[in-house]
Formats: C-alpha cells, structure tokens, sequence
C-alpha cells in the first residue's frame, strides 16, 4: 500500500460525490460522514520466548443507524486507524445496499499473522476480544472474519467473550465454525456473491458466466472461492495470484488443483504445469480477460495502472482495490465496474443468516441459503440498476447512492439525539 494512499480519504471522497450527483440531503449526511466510536487498544502478550511484546489493535463502529453493528477482524502488518475506519464506513455502505438490518463496524491488529505460532495468535486474540468485550455483542456489535483471520479466530472470540459473560453466546460472532453454531455456506459466501454479481452484470450486456474469462488477483478464501465457484459454472479462469506472484494460462487454470496445491503449504509462485506462466502481482492486473477479480487489498488499481489493464468488466471482491482517481480513468475507458460494496456482500449476508439462526436456534440448509443469497444479491442489483439509470452514473455511483439515501432515510426518521 502507497505511504500517501489514505484509504478513509478515498471512501468520503467518493460518498460525497454520491451525495452531490443523487442530491441527497447533507445536514443528516455530516453523521454518516463521522465514525460513532473508533477504539484503539494495546494488546500485551506472552510469546513462546517467554518474552513480552505489545501489539496495537482497533475497533471502529461507524453506524448502527440500521441496526447492530457488523465488521470482520483483520490481522495485517499494515493495519492503522485510517484503514480500519474506510473498512467500516464500507460495511455501513454494503449493509445498507444488500437491505439487511445491520450497522457497520471493522476491527484489526497490527500484527504478521505469519510470524506468530498458533499459541500466540490464540493468546493475541483472546487479549483483544478481552479488551473490546464492552463493546461488542449479539445486539450491539457483531465482529466476523477477515484477511488473516478465519473460523478458528472466531472461535477463540467466542469461548473468550461467553467465558466473560458466563454463559455460551454464539450469536456474538459470525464465520465460526459449524460444531459452535456456524453456518452452512458461509466459508464459500463471499466469493460465491462474487461469481453472482459477474453472472447478473454479464447477463445485463447479454454475455454468460460460461466461456468468459476471468483474472483473479488474490487467493486467499475470497479469491479461492471465486475462482472455484466461477469455473464450476463454466467460466475459464486465465490468471490466479497469492503474495508470491501469478500465474497465467491463457487455455485456463484449475483452480481445485491450484487450491490442493495451496494446501500442501506451497505458494502459487511455485505452482508448475504445462502452458500455465508466471507472471507478477501487476501483470495478473494487466493480463487479457473478460473480468477482472481484484481479490486482494486496498489500492491496487490506481491512475498509475488503469490505463493499461486489459478487461472490459471489473468485479470488486477485495474492499476498496480501485482509487477514486482511478475510477475516472476505467469510466473513460468504458469498463464496466462493479464496486465493492455490492459484489462482495455475499459474507455479510451469510453473516446475518448465521446471526438470525443463532439467536433464533434454528439451523438452515445449504441449498437454502445459497438461494436466499443469490435473491438478496438480485434484488439489490436491480436496485442499483434503477439508480445508475435514473443517475447516467456508474454503478459504483448507483451503489453508493442506494445506500446512502437508506442510511440517510434513516437517520431522519429517528431524528438527531438529544
């Protein structure tokens, strides 16, 4: 990530400019525009050398306008305030595009996730569900998985926050595993959003999932899952990319193999077949394809890039990969771009299906799930499709306009306090 870059900046930068173009009211957006509380906490741990180290760690609620508060936790090298607080400001903003009753929030520690054994990461996440325990809940804040966390990071929050509370509460996070009140399909969720949002805007310029070609930049959960579900429907996916490098094949790459591959340890940059070559993390950007999947972090399709990828479609699974300056340059292109806050949703949707069969104790099918995604993802798509053509905007402007006039509707409706 680019010194300069200030992801925060970049969200309001963009949610204003929905403002203005949609003619939204401003006195209510000012309390939209403002976190409702960002913590930072230190985090003192117990390493395997006996040592001590202290880690900084982060939760930013930034509204619960529409309900509880929902954010995954990140652990990252680079993780600091500015990031956490764009994280949150987006979940806001894809809570309220997908229509479904929760806030946003965001959490993360400074941490290289890599460098720690299992004990420590266990002993690092206990001390900072310890130290945000006040804050969150299963009707206050709901935290999730995120980059370098997963179902067992949830489950030390779990058994750490109902051992402080004194009684099994599983409805306080989202993404844990099935055996402690997880969900059927929430693993696969958000890349499958991912291949449903590509089908709705392919079928929208008359072009199917089946045959295209698809670069994936990123493979961790998100981007694994993509490109399994996406070439499972018949889709050819030319590149596929982790921290290592990438790999291209223009005839198309398995990505169940790649992910066995993965799975032994190995990166992709050591991944060898036949007519598969390896290329950087830059030029998976830049390689021919119909869609272009940026599945990794913030800030990868910049001014400095944009003119020179070579797609027609882009598909949003990472948050926030594109700039705004960017995004001046892909509409002058003509590529098509679907944004963040609609095309990644699918996790946070599955999140609150979880939710509701925690706190309901019931427990849902598979298939029923899925389809209730897929109808979620639908209805928010024509939503947005019915901006972008009242707006001529892009849809990322159609999104953020969606959302905002929800969030601002409601801020109205309840009225400023006290």
């Amino acid at each position: 990530m680019n010194e300069s870059y200030n992801p925060y900046e970049n969200v309001l930068k963009v949610m204003d400019q929905a403002v203005e173009l949609a003619g939204l009211p401003t006195d209510m957006y000012e309390m939209i525009r403002n976190p409702q509380r960002e913590l930072k906490v230190y985090l003192p741990i117990r390493m395997d050398d006996r040592t001590i180290k202290v880690f900084e760690g982060y939760r930013v609620q930034h509204s619960n306008i529409r309900g509880p508060f929902k954010g995954g936790i990140r652990y990252h090298e680079k993780t600091d305030l500015n990031e956490v607080k764009a994280l949150a400001t987006w979940m806001s903003l894809k809570c309220a595009v997908a229509n479904i009753p929760y806030g946003g929030a965001k959490g993360g520690i400074t941490v290289d996730p890599g460098k720690l054994s299992k004990s420590e990461l266990m002993r690092l996440t206990r001390r900072y569900t310890f130290a945000i325990e006040s804050i969150i809940g299963p009707d206050k804040d709901i935290p999730a998985p995120d980059v370098n966390t997963n179902a067992q990071t949830m489950a030390w929050v779990l058994d750490t926050y109902s051992m402080l509370n004194g009684h099994p509460c599983p409805g306080v996070v989202t993404g844990k595993p099935l055996e402690l009140g997880g969900s059927k399909g929430r693993p696969s969720a958000t890349g499958r959003g991912v291949v449903i949002s590509t089908k709705l805007i392919l079928a929208e310029h008359g072009e199917a999932l089946q045959g295209s070609r698809l670069a994936i930049q990123g493979f961790g959960n998100v981007g694994a899952n993509t490109a399994r579900i996406a070439a499972h429907r018949g889709a050819v996916i030319v590149a596929l990319s982790d921290v290592s490098g990438g790999i291209y094949c223009e005839a198309g790459i398995d990505p169940d193999e790649v992910t066995a591959f993965v799975e032994t340890g190995k990166m992709i940059a050591d991944y060898e077949k036949e007519g598969v070559i390896h290329i950087s993390n830059s030029e998976v950007l830049e390689c021919p394809c119909d869609v272009l999947v940026p599945a990794a972090l913030e800030n990868q399709i910049t001014k400095e890039n944009a003119d020179r990828l070579n797609c027609r479609y882009i598909v949003e699974a990472a948050n926030g990969p594109t700039t705004a300056e960017a995004d001046e340059i892909l509409e002058q292109r003509g590529i098509v771009l679907i944004p963040d806050i609609f095309a990644n949703s699918g996790g946070v949707i599955v999140s609150y299906f979880e939710w509701v069969q925690n706190i309901q104790t019931l427990t849902w099918s598979k298939e029923q799930i899925n389809n209730m995604l897929e109808e979620i993802l639908t209805n928010a798509f024509r939503d947005i499709q019915k901006e972008v053509e009242k707006l001529h905007c892009t849809w990322r402007m159609g999104a953020y306009a969606v959302a905002l006039e929800r969030l601002i509707t409601a801020n109205e409706v309840k009225g400023l306090f006290p």
